[in-house]
């Protein structure tokens, strides 16, 4: 996804700090001139000043020891020396009527980077419109139903949820019974702090559009972070999404003898598209889309470990680990002694994997105070401009031009969605529940390389 991008004003108010802080040092100096003073009326002084200076020094030390995080061999260590490498423990687990307690509606129009046919209803609206219910799946499960609806303008009203919690860190399950489908579609599930993108980083956990079937995880990141040379081929089954077709710089036409894999996260990356990220994708081709709503649905997870250097996404479809299965099965017992917790090491090798920190080309910074998101969008930037070469058949039954006379995918796709065609009610979510668990702290130990890394 493309996402809210905010200018930051920080570094001029750093410029105009700094600029006082030297004026009033030129001030200090003018009016402490030692040459105009006697040596007996200059050291008291700065004496003072000394043991003062080694008295703050003394307060900010402690005060680091105990409130900020240090590092053991380049890893985050939390207060007291623990470091989150422990088993996992459950932090959330949004299902059924509780599901909503943890998401705020976004009322608003799509933001400018993403470009969505669609506008996002509150939650008050959304309920009225019958967008967003509580339905009974089989087996009588209570699922989350999220869909979107015609206008009289255009635009189709629709759902975009974010989360309430803020991650550092996280394993994030998404058990869907069904996902949103067809062409001019666009749904996604995914983490981001869309206030400071990217610094603060973007993972897109599950995202498709117009009817593709085969799973990918991107990161959206700033300036140095680079997977080459830093991810094993047997680290995961899936590969690097591939490029070709680039402009050339000089002369701005499509360099199609050129193939390289999508494997820098950076937006701006020389040689990929612009926002392209690091994209890694499934090895299979029935992991997203219709495949998986006929198979009843799919878990997507997405482990996100900075501790470990790694970022792992996994799709479950039709068939489920036992150990994850279990886990989410006892998420909501009361009785903790009960619940299993997930053990990705059970599960095999995951499709994607990321290396983030110390020991990588991504320092783990790069992803930072996210939440979760889950929205429904419509044509835009990415499922518009692609409208045309997926969907080649509508493309030529609405098709539209610009002011050029040129055909444009975009608005050949916004035609097609303002048509309200009967496809689209296969566009909405059915979602069982969505789990989220952390980590626990224990204390270092001494680390292992992960030779997957190098």
């Amino acid at each position: 996804m493309t996402h809210h991008q905010q200018s930051q004003e920080d570094s001029s108010l750093i410029d105009k700090d700094v600029g006082k802080y030297y004026d009033n040092i030129q001030q200090l100096e003018l009016a402490t001139d030692a040459s105009s003073l006697p040596v007996s009326a200059i050291w008291p002084k700065r004496t003072l000043i000394s043991r003062i200076g080694i008295v703050i020094v003394i307060i900010l030390s402690i005060f680091l020891a105990l409130h900020l995080r240090a590092t053991h061999d380049g890893r985050e260590v939390e207060q007291g020396g623990l470091v989150p490498t422990g088993p996992y423990r459950l932090l959330e687990a949004h299902e059924g009527r509780d599901f909503f307690s943890y998401y705020d509606f976004y009322n608003g129009s799509d933001s400018l980077g993403s470009a969505g046919f669609n506008t996002y209803v509150s939650q008050s609206k959304a309920e009225e419109m019958r967008i967003v219910d509580i339905v009974t799946g089989d087996n009588n499960e209570e699922l989350v139903y999220l869909s979107s609806a015609p206008t009289k303008v255009g635009p189709r009203d629709s759902i975009r949820l974010e989360g309430k919690r803020r991650f550092e860190r996280g394993l994030f399950i998404l058990d869907v019974r069904h996902m949103p489908d067809g062409c001019g579609v666009w749904p996604a599930f995914w983490l981001t702090d869309e206030d400071a993108w990217p610094w603060n980083g973007e993972i897109d956990v599950l995202e498709g559009v117009n009817g593709q079937t085969t799973a990918k995880t991107a990161l959206h990141t700033s300036n140095e972070c680079d997977m080459y040379a830093h991810v094993a081929p047997y680290a995961k089954t899936g590969d690097w999404e591939w490029i070709t077709g680039i402009p050339n710089t000089f002369t701005g036409e499509p360099d199609l003898r050129s193939n390289k894999p999508a494997d820098n996260c950076w937006i701006m990356a020389q040689h990929q598209w612009e926002n392209e990220g690091c994209t890694a994708v499934h090895d299979r081709n029935d992991t997203l889309g219709a495949p998986v709503n006929a198979a009843g649905g799919g878990i997507y997870v997405l482990e996100w470990d900075p501790q470990n250097h790694y970022i792992k996404s996994w799709v479950f479809s039709p068939e489920i680990p036992q150990n994850l299965f279990d886990a989410m099965r006892t998420a909501k017992v009361k009785d903790t002694s009960q619940r299993v917790m997930p053990d990705p090491s059970l599960w095999g090798l995951p499709y994607a994997y990321f290396a983030i920190g110390y020991t990588t080309g991504c320092s783990a910074d790069h992803f930072k105070n996210m939440h979760l998101v889950l929205n429904l969008a419509f044509c835009g930037n990415v499922s518009g401009n692609r409208f045309s070469r997926e969907c080649p058949v509508l493309a030529e039954k609405f098709n539209r031009t610009n002011d050029n006379g040129a055909h444009d995918p975009v608005l050949t796709c916004n035609a097609y969605i303002e048509s309200n065609p009967k496809e689209l009610e296969d566009a909405h979510w059915k979602i069982k529940g969505v789990y989220v668990y952390e980590r626990m702290l224990e204390a270092p130990k001494e680390e292992k390389v992960d030779y997957a890394q190098i």
